[in-house]
């Protein structure tokens, strides 16, 4: 493993695969492939090498066992050739879900199934840190061109999954390729979960620079110690400055994890859903409603709201581009929204799967067209999940 390591340090990402298999080919493990998921989560496309002549395979992520992998986190096995055995093992950094090693090996044992997922966890690692500086590993996953305003917004987003033992946190963004001016960000810090989302006024580059300020203003400040009133008053300062005639809606909340207390301020933005034990909690978020970030009038001090959750609470925040997208000729709705999430749920499905699953279904119900930004951001708390896992 310490030889596996240092050469990765020095190793493109095309070029991973084939240096696992370099190493481990007297541990029996050979035709190593390394797929990641692409941009919408849609397929698995296979890293390979910038001067390969061969073009990289594309997993459907519905169709195939590597697809099973990715979407149950779990590991799958399939007979090969030559009396080889096939493992499609989830390279998964933390709880973010990035794709699946592909392994054959002539001997199933419980010692290569280890030796295959310790490798996956290699990988995890050197895909998040050459991920940061490789235009190859980028363009593996993306399936068409992006626009400049969603290159920009891309460029600020956080990992869409992030989790602790106490808490999950996981966000879509659709169209991935042309997203301009929603946004999310979710991050942990001193046992408080931040989350943010965010939609900017318009579908142009300006959107997308007018999300990037909020989202840069909103980080600044919490950085530096800020509370919630004044990172909501940073965000108002820097977009008066820059863009006077520019707005968003937002919703940020700070949850702390220990104890279950949330704390939220909402700018104009759609009210979040609170879901416990499956049925939502009508009203939870319900309060009157503030001016979006951008426009602060003098006296106004947008009020900061309390909820205290219990065990297993799940916290929904969105875009009107959800509620808004049309469904066989109807809105999809807060009520098809509600029972598509907790049906997922209820089958066992980790949250990123959820959402994942949903945004295909708005998606295929609009031929692959969104007529507005769609961003859903799903957290649980979940505090007794560790203690029951023991």
């Amino acid at each position: 493993m310490d030889a596996l390591l240092d050469t990765l340090h020095r190793t493109e990402p095309g070029r991973l695969a084939r240096v696992i298999q370099n190493i481990y080919a007297d541990a029996g493990l050979s035709r190593v492939g390394i797929f990641v998921a692409d941009l919408q989560q849609k397929a698995l496309v296979e890293l390979t090498d910038a001067r390969s002549t061969q073009p990289p395979q594309r997993l459907a992520m519905h169709a195939s066992l590597a697809g099973w992998a990715f979407r149950s986190e779990s590991l799958r096995i399939q007979p090969g050739e030559q009396d080889r055995v096939v493992l499609f093992v989830p390279i998964i950094d933390g709880v973010e879900r990035l794709g699946v090693l592909r392994v054959e090996t002539l001997a199933l044992t419980a010692s290569t199934i280890r030796r295959c997922q310790s490798l996956a966890a290699v990988v995890a690692m050197a895909l998040v840190t050459k991920g940061a500086y490789s235009d190859e590993l980028a363009c593996s996953q993306r399936a068409t061109t992006m626009g400049v305003a969603a290159e920009m917004v891309w460029a600020f987003l956080p990992p869409r999954t992030i989790g602790t033992e106490l808490i999950t946190s996981s966000a879509v963004v659709e169209p991935a390729y042309e997203v301009g001016g929603d946004a999310f960000d979710h991050s942990v810090s001193d046992d408080v979960l931040h989350v943010a989302v965010t939609d900017a006024m318009g579908h142009d580059l300006a959107a997308g620079l007018t999300s990037s300020v909020v989202l840069a203003g909103c980080r600044n400040a919490r950085r530096s110690g800020a509370d919630l009133p004044a990172i909501v008053r940073t965000i108002d300062d820097h977009l008066e400055q820059l863009f006077p005639d520019r707005y968003a809606t937002g919703v940020l909340l700070q949850l702390h994890m220990t104890t279950g207390h949330l704390r939220w301020v909402n700018c104009g933005h759609p009210e979040p859903y609170l879901l416990r034990e499956g049925i939502l909690v009508s009203g939870a978020f319900h309060q009157e409603p503030c001016l979006p970030l951008g426009i602060r009038l003098p006296e106004d001090e947008r009020a900061v709201h309390h909820i205290q959750l219990k065990p297993g609470d799940r916290i929904l925040v969105y875009t009107d581009g959800v509620t808004e997208a049309r469904l066989t000729g109807k809105s999809f709705g807060e009520d098809r929204f509600i029972d598509y999430i907790n049906r997922a749920v209820a089958a066992g499905e980790p949250a990123p799967e959820v959402l994942r699953r949903l945004v295909d279904a708005i998606l295929a119900s609009q031929n692959g067209r969104l007529s507005d930004d769609a961003t859903i951001l799903l957290f649980e708390w979940h505090p007794l999940r560790e203690a029951q896992g023991r």
